[in-house]
């Protein structure tokens, strides 16, 4: 409705339709032209986008088929405001002329209420002066899969949301509208439109241009990957941790890297992008594991979507919130994520045929890793006698697809520790999934893929869950807070405690943040790990069943059911004054601490010459 909302709101608007936008592929002259032109900083970046955009792409196609859509649309607006300040003038990039048009609201039959059109329904008078029975007054698309939509045996459907069409009569507004990119007016240049000539010519200009990029603004930058020494060292557990990269997630993850090797010997770790954060998020990964000195171990990345939901999947994810708690914020740890030190490795595109790509990129030795990958090294490196444990902080698609992909998977498994999951008790208590009322019982993680929950926690392997009510046992701010202020002080107690201080003041002043206890009670997970047999605590067998049925009100919910054959250890309690103490305790241990504290000090290290390249 928003896009309505300003076609009528009597702005002048300009349109470039995909019909103007279509005009300008990037041709192989183009391209090759903009490879001869990265004279300044932001030349370079933007032709190794294009360039990475070129290298993988799906065929053999990107030159009839890539085109210039934003890039284009700024050129023909930074015209207007030049040139064409009453709008009577052409425009240096594109054809123009006017149509009398809208954006398509609704579907026929028109004049038919349903509920779905908040243009029309309980109005007496239609928003925006709109005509009853004109072509905003049908039914209102109202999802993905919206049945009205749907035509039975067919690919394609039948409503026309989001449309701009050219209509008469009063609905229409009149829009000035892009018809075409304009051709070179240099007849012997090899670039066929004026604005390639203007997009190379201004990107190069030495007016206003970038200063410096990384190595020149730091003129002893370095990248350097710290790898520990662990030889004469015996190993403890073979442990791979799978994270959706929730704020939670990050602080258990360096309370894990705290452990000793002897102890917990971390070797893989999955992420999840169908959780509290995008893919990309991984490089805050590959930023706390080099601040910790762990460069060595491999981060895979996992799915986006939940299982049986497809590639467009996303009924479950949409859950999460974009902001206020949510992906946003998630996506760059509350702002924190700039202040760690960074690490050399990066979430990149780039990739191989050897690993099924349609060609190899400018360097494909720096491909992300997928999860399935990291898990079969890890398995490989196995010795005979070794099994693997897994901690598993968010939805369980990483697992499951590991076991319906690997067969023998389960056979190298030795125990999976699941934070998630939400027993009902006695108090009839709800789960946490706040942005679907509907659902009172369900918790996230298992919500947000119930079908891999149904398969990890109905399979054979040993697993203990950790549910929400024990995890809300271990959220109280103040406790830890105070217990982290009275610790020992090392760069990653002090970064934690400035995270949760952070988290616990947005949750007393926001109401949109109110949910931030769901992070700190995830740390519980990796403190049982690590401390579980110190720890006072109770467990209890329960047969359990998930919840799968495709139902959004009961989707991800677990349900005692004994005639399940399926028992689950469960964590019931512990002593929570001792967990917070443990916690404490372990993140100030001087012990195992960061070898590279901040983006400050890894600053301030490019800033000065390293001490063996110094004079003497």
């Amino acid at each position: 409705m928003l896009p309505l909302q300003v076609f009528h709101s009597g702005i002048p608007i300009t349109l470039v339709p995909l019909d103007a936008t279509n005009t300008i592929p990037v041709n192989e002259e183009f391209f090759y032209a903009f490879q001869q032109h990265q004279s300044t900083f932001e030349a370079e970046y933007c032709f190794k986008s294009l360039k990475m955009a070129r290298d993988t792409w799906s065929d053999d196609q990107f030159h009839a088929s890539y085109f210039m859509w934003d890039s284009f649309t700024s050129g023909v607006a930074i015209s207007g405001m030049r040139n064409d300040k009453d709008c009577l003038h052409g425009n240096d990039f594109a054809e123009l002329e006017y149509m009398n048009i809208t954006v398509i609201t609704s579907n026929e039959p028109y004049g038919i209420y349903d509920g779905s059109n908040p243009l029309f329904d309980g109005h007496a008078v239609p928003k925006f002066g709109l005509k009853k029975g004109g072509v905003h007054s049908g039914h209102v698309q109202t999802g993905i899969v919206d049945s009205f939509c749907i035509i039975e045996g067919s690919r394609k459907g039948r409503c026309e949301d989001g449309y701009t069409k050219e209509i008469s009569g009063l609905e229409a507004v009149r829009v000035r509208v892009a018809t075409k990119a304009k051709s070179n007016v240099d007849k012997n240049s090899r670039l066929d439109r004026e604005f390639f000539k203007s997009f190379l010519e201004v990107l190069t200009l030495r007016d206003n241009t970038g200063r410096f990029d990384i190595t020149a603004q730091f003129p002893f930058y370095r990248e350097v990957l710290y790898k520990p020494n662990f030889v004469n060292k015996s190993r403890g557990k073979v442990t791979i941790f799978d994270m959706d990269m929730s704020a939670g997630d990050f602080v258990s993850l360096i309370y894990l890297l705290k452990a000793p090797v002897e102890e917990i010997d971390l070797k893989g770790i999955f992420v999840s992008g169908n959780g509290w954060a995008n893919a990309a998020t991984i490089d805050i990964v590959y930023d706390i594991l080099h601040m910790m000195g762990r460069d060595d171990i491999p981060v895979g990345r996992g799915t986006s979507t939940a299982l049986g939901t497809g590639i467009l999947g996303c009924k479950y994810v949409s859950a999460i919130p974009q902001g206020s708690g949510g992906l946003l914020d998630s996506d760059t740890l509350y702002g924190l994520a700039r202040s760690l030190p960074r690490s050399p490795r990066r979430y990149t595109a780039e990739n191989s045929v050897e690993h099924g790509a349609p060609r190899n990129t400018g360097n494909p030795e720096l491909r992300q890793p997928l999860a399935f990958e990291v898990w079969q090294s890890v398995k490989k490196q196995l010795d005979p006698s070794e099994k693997i444990t897994i901690l598993t902080n968010g939805p369980l698609t990483n697992l499951a697809n590991i076991v319906l992909s690997d067969r023998n998977a389960s056979s190298v498994i030795k125990s999976v520790y699941v934070v998630g999951g939400h027993i009902r008790d006695e108090n009839d208590s709800n789960g946490n999934v706040f942005t679907v009322p509907s659902n009172r019982y369900a918790e996230f993680n298992l919500f947000l893929d119930p079908l891999a929950a149904k398969v990890v926690l109905e399979s054979t392997m040993d697993i203990t869950l950790i549910p929400l009510s024990s995890q809300r046992k271990a959220s109280s701010f103040q406790t830890l807070l105070e217990s982290l202020e009275y610790a020992e002080n090392t760069p990653e107690s002090s970064f934690v405690l400035h995270l949760l201080s952070l988290l616990h003041d947005l949750q007393q002043k926001h109401r949109l943040y109110h949910h931030m206890g769901i992070f700190l009670g995830e740390l519980l997970g990796a403190v049982y790990l690590v401390e579980g047999s110190n720890m006072e605590h109770s467990l209890l067998l329960k047969p359990i069943s998930i919840i799968a049925d495709n139902t959004t009100s009961t989707d991800g919910q677990v349900v005692v059911n004994e005639q399940s054959a399926n028992l689950v250890k469960v964590l019931e309690d512990f002593d929570s004054d001792e967990y917070y103490s443990r916690v404490a305790n372990h993140l100030g241990n001087m012990e195992r601490s960061a070898v590279i504290g901040s983006f400050t000090e890894q600053r301030a290290s490019w800033s000065r010459q390293p001490d063996n390249l110094r004079v003497r």
